[in-house]
């Protein structure tokens, strides 16, 4: 698919991050980009800097994101991409004993069910509703009507000691890539998951210098955190390439996350 004017694009958890880097790269190519997020002054700051369109949504929210989507097309049009990257994630063992002596707690259940609302359900919800709004379009060359693009995590083959809900969610995304891709492959839909590595985001730029250079050491090669636009010229690799369907494809400079 060509990224020209013409083309809109819908991207999730598009305020900061990989998905800020990501909704900056299509707008410089003339693709008018919907930023959707629940943060509304980094969205709303963002969508007028590239000329785009925000969107305030829940991803766990039907009504949210299908009035968002609403939205974005009355604004910049059905979009022909789309851009999963809204997420959240914690660490909290399956069972762990109190440090304080107070007994054996349980991994909360409400805790456990929110990422996987949000990371794998919502991901899905978006999927599917800018899916059928995808299938309405004329067909491009090759058949092509859409891409879509999800955002999964090294957590999903290696995750590490209190990460059961984030990597069980981000696994669901990977595991749920190709059949998606057969769903819609009569439709000319591609649909295609990068698993990031360690990032340098906003959640790790509030960390320690210390921990980041850790983390930073424990990269095979390059020996750094990666960068948001390394990211996203990722996923404007697999728009542009029409033979990228159905692919999973690892993002992390060659790391293997160990236990902890």
């Amino acid at each position: 698919m060509r990224l020209e004017a013409g083309i809109s694009a819908v991207v999730t958890g598009g305020a900061s991050g990989l998905g800020a880097a990501t909704a900056r790269r299509l707008a410089a190519q003339g693709v008018k980009v919907a930023v959707f997020d629940f943060n509304a002054t980094t969205g709303e700051a963002l969508a007028d800097e590239i000329g785009g369109v925000f969107c305030r949504v829940d991803v766990t929210r039907q009504d949210e994101v299908e009035a968002a989507f609403d939205r974005a097309r009355g604004r910049v049009g059905q979009e022909r991409i789309l851009v999963n990257c809204a997420g959240t994630g914690d660490a909290i063992k399956t069972a762990s004993r109190a440090k304080d002596g107070g007994g054996i707690k349980p991994y909360p259940l409400d805790k456990w069910e929110r990422t996987i609302q949000i990371n794998l359900i919502g991901s899905f919800r978006c999927i599917a509703l800018s899916a059928a709004g995808m299938m309405t379009l004329d067909a491009l060359e090759d058949g092509e009507r859409g891409v879509i693009v999800n955002t999964a995590s090294v957590a999903a083959e290696d995750g590490q000691i209190g990460q059961s809900a984030y990597s069980a969610s981000k696994a669901g995304i990977v595991g749920m890539t190709l059949p998606i891709a057969r769903d819609l492959m009569g439709e000319g839909i591609r649909v295609n998951t990068i698993l990031p590595g360690i990032f340098d985001t906003p959640l790790l730029q509030a960390a320690p210098d210390a921990v980041k250079d850790a983390l930073a050491a424990s990269v095979p090669f390059p020996k750094r955190l990666g960068r948001p636009d390394e990211y996203a010229r990722l996923a404007e690799a697999m728009i542009l390439n029409g033979y990228f369907n159905g692919a999973c494809v690892r993002l992390d400079g060659a790391i293997r996350m160990a236990p902890r």
